[in-house]
């Protein structure tokens, strides 16, 4: 009898952790090579990125006195980071990251949005994105207000909100690992104690291991887009014939989910759930 305990206890464990594993959202890889051939040596992507990041810090330093000069070596860097992503086919949090600082600079909020976007599927957790991606949010023409149930859910489940899949698989395998050694435990010593630890433990196990499946399941089903250009008008239909979705126009920055594609149109969903359709030209997905 106290085999087979043990057995479950090594079945239900292993069970766990593979279904973290299994539901662990992916990040898009460090590179990216199926698009299109790398052209650019290991030494070429380090020179690029040395220049690149001289280049924004004398932008910074006379973006007061020079903003005519500053602008010219904001562009010169932003081509640099630039080439080494579609070039050099790497794609991290860091390079997006600056990549989104030079369009924030230089006033251009939708692909400062978007490059904030997608530097945090790599580095979410990192304080100055936060920052900067919650003052470009701030400052975008648009107010489109979240419901009020999503505020609700993002403040009661606020750990599944704030914390990036990489932290919540990390202590989803703590959880599970504990539970492991409690149940293991608990059946050569009965105490409550290792009782009550083996049902915190799986509980909290359980709960990161759901919302490590649901966000899998979103990312799955839904692409979010930015806004690029400075404005568009949202139609009910794919075709600028239909009528207006709203009396004003959308501007660069406002956040959506591709909901369906249709032709050069897509089909959005807003984060207060209204729909309408965008032209391809004037938005970009964040993947």
């Amino acid at each position: 009898m106290m085999y087979r305990k043990l057995t479950y206890t090594l079945i239900i464990g292993l069970c766990l952790a593979g279904a973290g594993l299994f539901f662990v959202p992916s990040a898009p890889a460090e590179t990216e090579s199926a698009k299109n051939p790398v052209t650019l040596t290991a030494e070429e992507i380090s020179r690029l990125f040395a220049e690149a990041n001289t280049l924004f810090a004398e932008a910074n330093t006379i973006a007061s006195s020079d903003p005519e000069k500053a602008s010219d070596l904001y562009q010169k860097s932003l081509l640099r980071f630039e080439k080494i992503v579609n070039q050099g086919q790497i794609e991290n949090g860091k390079l997006y990251y600056n990549i989104g600082n030079i369009y924030f600079r230089t006033h251009d909020i939708g692909r400062a949005i978007l490059n904030y976007r997608k530097a945090a599927q790599y580095i979410g957790n990192d304080i100055n994105l936060q920052k900067n991606l919650a003052f470009a949010r701030d400052i975008r023409q648009d107010r489109i207000e979240v419901k009020q149930e999503t505020k609700i859910l993002k403040t009661v489940f606020f750990w599944h909100y704030d914390l990036s899949s990489k932290t919540r698989l990390l202590l989803f395998s703590l959880a599970s690992g504990f539970l492991w050694l409690f149940a293991a435990v608990r059946i050569f010593i009965k105490r409550p104690v290792f009782k009550w630890a083996v049902s915190v433990t799986a509980a909290l196990a359980c709960l990161l291991a759901g919302s490590l499946a649901i966000e899998y399941l979103a990312l799955k089903r839904s692409v979010p887009g930015v806004i690029i250009s400075d404005e568009v008008v949202a139609r009910k239909g794919n075709s600028p014939s239909y009528e207006r979705s709203f009396k004003e126009p959308l501007h660069a920055g406002t956040e959506f989910i591709v909901l369906e594609e249709r032709g050069n149109w897509i089909r959005a969903k807003l984060p207060d759930d209204r729909t309408c359709w965008l032209p391809e030209a004037d938005i970009e997905r964040v993947r």
